[in-house]
């Protein structure tokens, strides 16, 4: 069953405050704000632990899972730290499919962005992330691909896109993913 807006959550994979990845999240809000979008912060994931799964998980646990288990989509929008996600990012993505058989993102529609400020946008992490996505059960956009070199470069100081053809290409993104998510969306997520 189509609604719109789409609930989207953003997971970026950073903790720092003044992260390229939260810049650009921030970015693609008010460029594209055709969904209903909240950041999901990552800030407050202790490691998983599976010893810590019992009746009364961590309350970080429980909010990331009910903020994600909220969303008819998922918005992923990270930099790369040894051409793989940041650590952050793995744990969350870990607490968020434990215990085994409660996965809440199982079936969300998804898509990536990655960025970094070398000229590869990240490449590695994107494609590390995309393998991730595909056990979790989540229909992952295949085109367009969004990996943003030179990061530093790309958004101004009023926080907005720096350069014509960027904008261009993420307001691009942004349609086919709101066609992805509205594609894979259904009233039943089991």
């Amino acid at each position: 069953m189509e609604h719109l807006p789409f609930k989207t959550g953003i997971i970026t994979g950073s903790l720092r405050r003044d992260s390229f990845s939260l810049k650009m999240a921030h970015c693609v809000m008010k460029l594209y704000p055709s969904f209903m979008y909240e950041l999901i912060s990552l800030c407050d994931l202790t490691l998983y632990n599976e010893d810590l799964e019992t009746d009364t998980p961590p309350e970080g646990w429980k909010n990331f899972r009910e903020s994600v288990k909220d969303q008819d989509a998922i918005l992923f929008i990270t930099p790369e730290y040894n051409r793989s996600v940041p650590a952050v990012l793995k744990n969350a993505i870990d607490i968020g499919s434990a215990p085994h058989g409660r996965n809440v993102f199982n079936r969300k529609p998804t898509a990536v962005i990655s960025l970094s400020p070398g000229k590869m946008g990240a490449f590695g992490a994107n494609h590390h992330l995309r393998q991730s996505l595909v056990f979790l059960n989540m229909p992952v956009m295949q085109q367009p691909e969004a990996y943003l070199g030179e990061s530093g470069k790309l958004i101004g100081g009023d926080g907005m896109i720096a350069n014509q053809v960027t904008e261009d290409f993420l307001r691009g993104f942004m349609e086919e993913f709101q066609k992805w998510v509205a594609l894979h969306s259904s009233a039943e997520k089991y």
